[in-house]
């Protein structure tokens, strides 16, 4: 595999996406949105201690914010509705790049107000994402499944048809749009334990759309909360990009995940933002434990969330990396659950993931086991 290729260094917080911007975005598209619920799940808050093994954390609650039931499926729709409502009057086209969820949420609020939408989508992208995207009025453009060929595409379109490009998360209106599941699950969370305030936050990452978003918003309100990135390990370059400072793209060839919309890189908007302290650790996960995740979410709390949304769940159930970044004492965390448009095609890898996973973690446990009945018998 070649060396991962990088970009100049972007220094600096840039202040152009603030709280008002996050709260004006609110208001702006809270008559077309949904305001998602929060679950709890005692069966997974089980599942993440015991997967502590050693580590002395006696409680932690989780909270669930399930975006998956909202408009099109996913958190997308909030950013497209957003970055739309401020396009000049004059626009009549609108283009994209997207593997799926912001290609529908895009051509979704296109057609509520009446914009013709070009979406450019990765071949790869799953067959009920492209169809959605059909189904919601868009016109579908595939391409190779690299970040340089959707640009490409993208750039070209938007000269064929004068479009305006909507960024799928490099665009500080969509940011800002993203950034209200903040204002919404901090408000729910308080609403729902008598005033009690979440500790941290867990967020999927692939273009840091909702991650920026977020973190602008919770840190401003407030600023002892924790932000967690969540992101697949095959696909690190936020992560290696937040370690090194550097803007870090994806190696060649291509790498692949499970979590198809996690795919896309940090851009030069949303690169200061999680390289900043808004960001407190992005914390990556195996294509196992992603699938584990899934599943346990399937089977324990009856939601049918995409793999990317698996991401979130992995990082939480992650007690013993988790703990290194939030401390013993943090008791309350919020997990976004991004999405659920699933490719139920592709579902049979997910669950082979799932039950391999599962039998390294009933491999380690009699390890685990072994070892006390050694210590004790000694």
């Amino acid at each position: 595999m070649a060396a991962p290729r990088k970009t100049d260094h972007c220094s600096g917080l840039d202040t152009k996406l603030d709280l008002p911007l996050i709260q004006d975005a609110a208001m702006t598209i809270r008559p077309l949105v949904h305001r998602t619920p929060v679950l709890r799940c005692q069966a997974i808050e089980t599942e993440s201690l015991a997967a502590a093994h050693s580590v002395s954390v006696t409680h932690r609650e989780l909270f669930f914010k399930c975006e998956l039931f909202q408009k099109t499926g996913s958190f997308k729709v909030r950013g497209a509705l957003n970055a739309v409502a401020h396009l000049p009057p004059t626009v009549t086209d609108v283009v994209t790049h997207s593997s799926g969820n912001h290609a529908q949420a895009l051509a979704w609020a296109a057609r509520a107000k009446g914009l013709n939408a070009h979406i450019v989508m990765p071949r790869t992208a799953p067959a009920v994402k492209v169809k959605a995207v059909k189904g919601y009025g868009g016109k579908v453009y595939l391409c190779e499944p690299t970040v340089e060929a959707r640009w490409a595409m993208a750039a070209e379109l938007v000269g064929s048809t004068g479009g305006a490009l909507v960024h799928p998360s490099d665009d500080y209106n969509v940011m800002a749009g993203q950034g209200t599941v903040a204002l919404e699950f901090l408000e729910q969370v308080k609403e729902e334990t008598g005033g009690e305030e979440l500790d941290a936050l867990i967020i999927p990452i692939g273009g840091g759309g909702l991650l920026g978003g977020m973190a602008v918003a919770a840190k401003t309100m407030r600023p002892d909360i924790k932000i967690i990135g969540a992101e697949p390990a095959v696909v690190d370059d936020a992560a290696r990009s937040k370690a090194t400072g550097v803007l870090c793209l994806h190696p060649t060839p291509p790498p692949r995940s499970i979590a198809d919309g996690l795919l896309t890189v940090l851009g030069k908007k949303t690169f200061p933002i999680v390289s900043s302290d808004k960001v407190d650790a992005i914390l990556t996960v195996s294509e196992r434990e992603i699938a584990r995740a899934m599943r346990l979410v399937y089977e324990r709390m009856k939601l049918v969330i995409e793999p990317s949304a698996g991401v979130g769940v992995a990082v939480a159930l992650s007690c013993k990396k988790l703990n290194a970044v939030l401390g013993m004492e943090c008791r309350r965390v919020g997990i976004v659950l991004c999405g659920g448009n699933v490719d139920i095609s592709e579902m049979e890898e997910v669950w082979r993931l799932a039950a391999e996973e599962e039998e390294e973690e009933e491999r380690e446990e009699d390890e685990i086991n072994g070892h006390k009945s050694s210590s004790s018998s000694s």
